[in-house]
């Protein structure tokens, strides 16, 4: 048995990786950024959870190990948008798609988005599923640990040999 440094690396990478994917993902079931609840739709017109009406920004969120760390991030160009907040103006285009929407769907969510006024600035909150926070120092430093003490099994088995 051969003991490797660059292993233990990947190894906690790894596992940084996956335990983090998942707790990002149960973000979604938690409606909030671990114990840190989003704020609330103003208008709750549609049914399904909060950021999960087709699951696609869900879905779109990978970790990648890269270099000494991981790193998150989606293909999707909303989900900044929504994991940190900021404002959208109604576009003249945006308001031709609501249209299109209400007279598919004769949701009146869709008509209301399409009477708006181009220009007009809508807020979105912060509405945060990855980052950087307490709870995601502790999953690192557990997957730390872990990691740590397994190596440290394999050493010590090693030098008894």
């Amino acid at each position: 048995m051969t003991l490797d440094a660059n292993k233990l690396k990947a190894d906690i990478l790894d596992d940084m990786r996956v335990d983090l994917s998942d707790e990002f993902d149960r973000n979604f079931e938690r409606k909030g950024f671990f114990s840190d609840k989003w704020k609330p739709r103003a208008h709750d017109y549609r049914r399904g959870s909060l950021l999960v009406v087709s699951s696609a920004m869900r879905r779109s969120a990978r970790g990648v190990v890269s270099g000494n760390g991981v790193r998150f991030s989606s293909s999707l160009p909303y989900t900044t948008l929504h994991n940190e907040g900021g404002k959208i103006i109604v576009t003249a285009k945006m308001k031709r798609y609501f249209w299109y929407k209400y007279k598919q769907t004769k949701d009146e969510a869709w008509k209301s988005m399409a009477l708006m006024k181009t220009g007009k600035v809508i807020t979105m909150p912060q509405r945060q599923f990855i980052g950087d926070g307490p709870d995601t120092q502790r999953i690192i430093r557990e997957a730390i640990d872990r990691n740590l003490k397994q190596f440290n099994t394999q050493l010590t088995d090693f030098l008894r040999q």
